[in-house]
């Protein structure tokens, strides 16, 4: 009983706030950016190649959300829904790369000089000044490396992966943001991980494979 009580008292508390939103309530806005900002950003952070384009595709979001308030009907949960927005917006960078091959820049190379006429690297632009749960839960080392092999993971499987195991949706919510029925997200799940497994217990120079045991139960797990 606790547990239906509980959920009601959200869906109650969502349906107010979206009507606060709907009504355009700076207050309720300023309170959703500050809410969703962070995770969305890191979703993004892991979908597109840099994230200097993350940063930009949240803002983008956001807008989206604030314009889009009067075509909301709850068809499902606010928060399923702006995930939703994030991941097309992803896919469509992503389709945007693919039609244009941009010049890369040196991450060391100086393209501008500060007011001081120190020159400025493009590596000082780039630098992340917020930390998410997940990057704070886990050593440097390691994070680098379970970062670098689910940017390795082929999509649709990568994106299932991070909305399941490192955002930490429910299937059917991940089943609603990729518009894709359970049995799909399932499947996906099961071949990301595999593909995820198979990267991280690859034996890097001077590393025994022991060292990443610790990683190996989450993703052996059965879908919960």
């Amino acid at each position: 009983m606790g547990n239906i009580a509980s959920a009601l008292t959200l869906q109650t508390e969502e349906t107010a706030l979206i009507e606060e939103l709907r009504a355009g309530s700076e207050d309720a806005f300023t309170w959703l950016i500050s809410r969703y900002h962070q995770p969305i950003y890191s979703l993004l952070a892991r979908t597109v190649r840099d994230r200097a384009d993350a940063a930009d595709l949240t803002q983008d979001v956001f807008v989206k959300v604030f314009k889009g308030m009067s075509g909301f009907h709850g068809e499902s949960s606010l928060r399923t829904w702006i995930y939703r927005i994030a991941l097309r917006e992803a896919s469509n960078q992503r389709r945007w790369w693919a039609r244009h091959k941009q010049h890369e820049v040196a991450i060391e190379q100086e393209i501008s000089e500060s007011e001081y006429g120190a020159p400025v690297r493009l590596k000082e632009l780039l630098v992340d000044p917020g930390e998410s749960p997940f990057d704070a839960a886990v050593q440097t080392e390691i994070r680098e490396r379970v970062e670098n092999a689910i940017s390795q993971v082929p999509e649709p499987y990568r994106t299932t992966l991070i909305l399941r195991d490192i955002e930490g949706f429910v299937y059917e919510e991940v089943a609603q943001m990729q518009g894709v029925n359970l049995g799909t997200v399932k499947s996906r799940l099961v071949r990301g991980r595999a593909f995820l497994k198979t990267l991280l217990t690859k034996p890097q120079a001077g590393q025994h494979p022991a060292g990443l045991k610790v990683l190996d139960t989450p993703f052996a797990e059965e879908a919960r």
